[in-house]
């Protein structure tokens, strides 16, 4: 895999190695735990996770083809059956995960969107969280970690609403589990972290 030149990345290529590139519904195990990362990049933390957690399974999604390139290589080098790849967007969520649930959900350094008209486009904007919601299972955690402070001081206003914090961390210390961007960054400031758990009381009723 590693001799392909990433310009010559096709849909068929990535189709031909399993990666999912169509929205539909996802055949994932009913009996493991599930966790879903949104916007995995080169795929680093979520590749780590299902290395050293091979009882779990796991989704990678992104909806870059060439970066989701990155992350097949990793999935093949490290043999990684319990890693799911999906070139996909977050809206659709609903159709890729029906009848299923997910344990947990990882946000690691999404686009801060930093004007204020572009706001709905960030992961965790309200929408967004509510479209969360329909697919988190009861007492699911939602972990969001990013560099950029006026969108995590945002995002914990989001989250308030729809979820319990469990931890808000203004300069989280490095970690067996890190993206490469976070280990990039981490020499350039700090890093904040959030963690929420549902709400039962939201979750009925979305």
């Amino acid at each position: 895999m590693r001799q392909k030149r990433i310009k010559y990345v096709t849909i068929d290529l990535l189709k031909e190695h399993g990666v999912i590139t169509e929205v539909k519904h996802l055949d994932l195990p009913k009996d493991k735990k599930v966790f879903l990362e949104i916007g995995s990049g080169k795929g680093q933390f979520i590749t780590s996770l299902a290395k050293d957690h091979p009882d779990d399974f796991f989704i990678a999604m992104e909806v870059n083809k060439y970066v989701i390139y990155r992350i097949l290589e990793k999935k093949l080098e490290l043999k990684l059956d319990n890693l799911m790849i999906v070139l996909g967007d977050a809206k659709d969520l609903e159709t890729y995960m029906l009848n299923h649930k997910i344990d947990q959900l990882y946000l690691n350094f999404s686009d801060p969107w930093p004007k204020t008209k572009h706001h709905k486009r960030r992961l965790t904007f309200p929408s967004f969280l509510r479209l969360y919601l329909k697919v988190l299972k009861p007492q699911a955690i939602l972990q969001f970690r990013t560099d950029h402070l006026n969108l995590f001081l945002d995002s914990l206003e989001y989250m308030e609403t729809y979820f319990d914090i469990m931890d808000v961390t203004y300069d989280l210390e490095p970690s067996t589990y890190m993206t490469e961007y976070e280990e990039k960054k981490r020499v350039l400031g700090p890093i904040y972290q959030l963690k929420g758990k549902v709400k039962q009381d939201d979750s009925k009723d979305i």
